[in-house]
């Protein structure tokens, strides 16, 4: 036996006295930083001495102030006028304000006190009214990035006429229409933003987002196109009065257009066959949800020359055919991201000879919501994606037969060591898992060492997984599908200037 010596340390520390207040100000003020602003203030009623570091600048440089993303709610404006000038001073980059919290005043203060503020979001959508803003003579100046939620109802344009000559170094463009809130009566479509003006006042766009607004239509978009000439990345997600009609002078005046968005979107097959997919820069598209027929499919892809990133799902057009056509052209060899989630009318032998081909190289694979795609697909591609960090797989609807998910488990732990992202969308039960399930686990968990997110449905499978991470100390890792999604859009290169809300 080894006789026990006493160890000695470089420094002495008096283990009677430690408490959490003989930490420095500076130490407390670190620990801050990791929570919420809203748990920030609660330990502001801690003490006087906690008060004081919790109202430091520095924890508040990226604030929202709307209660029902961050909890925080202001109770007037003149709370808020004082926060401005005391709490977030220059150290303030990015602010959200609440329809109710957006007027001229707060917006002169946000002007001339917080000189570093470079990223606002605007929340209008639940204005029936606007303040007056007749007499705002000044606005944040030096935005990079602004999103604007519009309203259904109100008119912007008395407010944009005021910040257009604030806003023309905006690199960032987010307007944010009611799409989640649409009924299925039509109603009169109202044009609540001028778009034609608002071009001329942002030259220097490069990311533009038009997500769910019920009046964009293709000459908005020629309108941008016309005057932002370093346009990188166009989003018109959910914009379905969207034909394609101006894609050909889109992709003609946008040389540096790297990133086009159409999802849900009313493309025509013969407005997209009209532009000149193969003299343009589209790196990645997203046509999902769209009726584009299957000779458009094939003149399309096999056009595009650097094809890095495609997501067309729930389109009919897209089957064995297009998928061979597009293979035998070579355009893939860029591939990084395939996304064709419920593409009933593609074979589970394409996509095998496809993924064959050209899986070694893909960082994201989506394929799900298709019955016929199961677990015996995926174990036979699964050694292939070698250097996938995003799976999504699975369909909500009940299955015949069953998912043996123990060894499809053990074989994505096995095979894919550069994982971040999974989702099995399968329903509960239509999981098997043996009493030994755990091993499985362990061995996704252990050799996942990069996954930050495991998404799957609610059920015993769910809490078997989740059980096993939090024991390991992983407790963010496993989510259910009701609060979380995986998406392919993780690999887009300007996916970070996208995130909104």
């Amino acid at each position: 036996m080894h006789s026990y010596q006493e160890q000695t340390y470089p420094y002495e520390f008096d283990w009677e006295q430690k408490s959490i207040e003989k930490l420095p100000d500076k130490v407390i003020l670190h620990i801050f930083s990791y929570l919420s602003h809203l748990e920030i203030c609660r330990m502001a009623m801690v003490c006087r001495r906690w008060r004081t570091i919790a109202y430091d600048t520095k924890l508040w440089k990226n604030v929202s102030l709307r209660p029902e993303v961050s909890g925080l709610h202001v109770g007037s404006l003149e709370q808020l006028l004082q926060m401005i000038s005391v709490r977030f001073s220059a150290s303030l980059r990015y602010i959200e304000l609440p329809i109710e919290l957006i007027t001229h005043t707060v917006l002169h203060e946000l002007a001339s006190k917080c000189p570093n503020l470079t990223h606002m979001l605007l929340d209008f959508s639940t204005a029936m009214q606007l303040h007056d803003f007749s007499e705002m003579q000044a606005f944040p100046a030096k935005l990079r990035y602004m999103c604007i939620c519009l309203s259904e109802v109100i008119f912007m344009e008395g407010f944009m006429r005021k910040i257009y000559n604030f806003i023309n170094g905006l690199e960032v463009l987010h307007l944010i229409g009611t799409y989640e809130k649409g009924e299925e009566e039509e109603e009169e479509i109202y044009e609540v933003i001028n778009v034609h003006k608002l071009k001329s006042a942002t030259p220097n766009l490069r990311v533009i987002n038009l997500y769910g607004i019920n009046f964009i239509d293709d000459s908005h978009i020629d309108a941008f196109s016309s005057n932002c000439i370093q346009l990188e990345c166009l989003a018109v997600n959910y914009c379905s009065k969207v034909t394609g009609s101006t894609l050909k002078p889109l992709l003609a005046r946008s040389k540096q257009l790297k990133c086009l968005l159409m999802n849900g979107t009313d493309l025509k097959s013969e407005y997209v066959m009209q532009a000149e997919w193969d003299k343009c820069s589209v790196q990645e598209l997203d046509i999902s949800g769209t009726d584009l027929s299957t000779e458009c499919l094939v003149d399309l892809l096999t056009r595009i020359p650097t094809l890095r990133f495609l997501s067309a799902g729930q389109i009919n057009g897209f089957n064995d055919s297009v998928l061979k056509a597009w293979a035998e052209s070579g355009s893939p060899k860029s591939l990084v991201a395939l996304d064709i989630d419920s593409s009933d009318n593609i074979s589970d032998e394409a996509l095998g000879r496809f993924i064959t081909r050209y899986g070694a190289q893909l960082q994201a694979c989506v394929l799900s919501g298709m019955t016929h795609i199961t677990d015996q697909l995926w174990m036979t591609i699964l050694p292939i994606l070698v250097n996938v960090k995003i799976i999504v797989m699975g369909t909500t609807e009940r299955l015949i037969g069953n998912i043996h998910v123990d060894q499809l488990m053990d074989t994505i732990g096995s095979s894919c060591p550069a994982l971040e992202r999974l989702e099995l969308r399968w329903d509960p039960e239509n999981l098997r898992f043996s009493d030994k399930s755990q091993k499985a686990i362990d061995m996704l968990r252990v050799k996942c060492l990069k996954l930050r997110c495991l998404v799957l449905s609610d059920g015993r499978y769910y809490e078997t997984v989740k059980a096993n991470f939090e024991r390991a100390d992983r407790t963010t890792v496993v989510r259910t599908t009701t609060s979380c999604r995986v998406s392919a859009y993780h690999v887009l290169s300007n996916y970070n200037d996208l995130i909104f809300n």
